[in-house]
């Protein structure tokens, strides 16, 4: 395992987290447990988990981890996050001070801890003004509640407005963001993964394999079935199996993921998962392992080292279709000057 900064923090954490959103879902208790012992015994530091996964059962699960295991409070960096609804009331929902002030109590709670390392705005709430919710996170930190404050699925506006509002009111500032990201979903680079760099924010993607489907396990025009997510739910989200089967730069990915694979005698979701952890800004990829299998699996990528040329193939097959304004060739070329001058 490598070990990263965790953004313009001073905190380290592995370069492969834990993800937890299976946890008392399509994870059992004891699951869950044998999971958390897994990765730590791999060298893992960093837990993610958010109160709106199974309703606070994944977080009551971590705690109930730790609470067995109380030398790994000290090794784990714990991150969790607030937003979305924990009730049916207007206040149960939202990053207002309202919410969030019974939402990050009641974390510490489940979770059984004093204070949370990384405490992540879930959404953007376009109802609640920035100021309340920065300000709600620096005395949450100068409170000890938290260590540190992230976000979440913020697009690159979002999160450059944050930055600029926290530093003009001398608050801190944040350091990460949780983002969707792989090698089929790379639309994040247009803008904010630049205003990541800009910031110092350590990007934290999810969905690291596409929702399986860069694990190779899925065949073109033939609709899976069986005890896997799309066999379950052809229509699930963001991941649906008839869009991205109908979209050819789907199985080009695909392909070439399992080309390189072949080379290293590697598992396709060990190379996708090492390509995105060598991309620029991202200091942790986290993994949502369902099974100890696949978690093993999944670890091994922090061993894996792709070639130069293997990294840029990747990146190359996998580059998102642009329009022609405002990320187009000749927009880019006017956003982009030669040291040297001229054209």
């Amino acid at each position: 395992m490598e070990y990263r900064i965790l953004g313009n923090s001073g905190a380290v954490v592995s370069n492969f987290a834990l993800g937890t959103m299976t946890f008392g879902a399509e994870a059992s208790e004891a699951t869950s447990h044998t999971l958390l012992d897994a990765y730590v015994a791999a060298g893992g530091t960093f837990v993610d988990t958010a109160d709106v996964y199974s309703a606070g059962g994944s977080e009551e699960i971590i705690g109930r981890w730790l609470a067995k295991r109380p030398d790994a409070r000290e090794s784990v960096v714990l991150a969790t996050k607030g937003r979305f609804p924990m009730g049916a009331s207007p206040n149960d929902v939202g990053t207002s001070r309202k919410h969030l002030t019974r939402a990050l109590d009641d974390s510490l709670r489940r979770l059984g801890v004093e204070q949370i390392d990384l405490y992540q705005m879930h959404a953007w709430d376009p109802i609640t003004p920035v100021e309340e919710t920065l300000r709600f996170l620096n005395d949450a930190v100068s409170r000890g509640k938290i260590a540190y404050y992230g976000f979440s699925n913020f697009l690159g506006w979002q999160l450059t407005k944050a930055v600029h509002v926290a530093a003009s009111h001398g608050w801190n500032a944040p350091v990460t963001l949780q983002p969707q990201y792989n090698l089929l979903v790379r639309e994040i680079e247009l803008e904010v993964v630049p205003a990541s760099q800009d910031a110092g924010i350590g990007l934290l993607p999810w969905s690291p394999l596409g929702g399986g489907w860069l694990t190779g396990k899925y065949q073109r025009d033939v609709q899976p079935a069986g005890a896997t997510r799309l066999g379950e739910n052809p229509t699930r989200g963001m991941e649906a199996w008839q869009q991205r089967n109908d979209n050819p730069r789907t199985w080009e990915v695909i392909g070439a993921v399992q080309e390189v694979a072949a080379a290293h005698g590697a598992t396709a979701s060990q190379v996708a998962l090492a390509w995105l952890a060598a991309r620029p800004a991202v200091t942790s990829v986290i993994l949502g392992a369902r099974t100890t299998e696949q978690l093993t699996d999944n670890l091994a990528a922090a061993a894996l080292e792709l070639t130069g040329a293997e990294l840029q193939a990747l990146a190359d097959v996998s580059e998102p279709r642009l329009g022609v304004y405002p990320y187009g060739p000749m927009a880019q070329e006017q956003r982009s000057r030669k040291i040297q001058g001229g054209r």
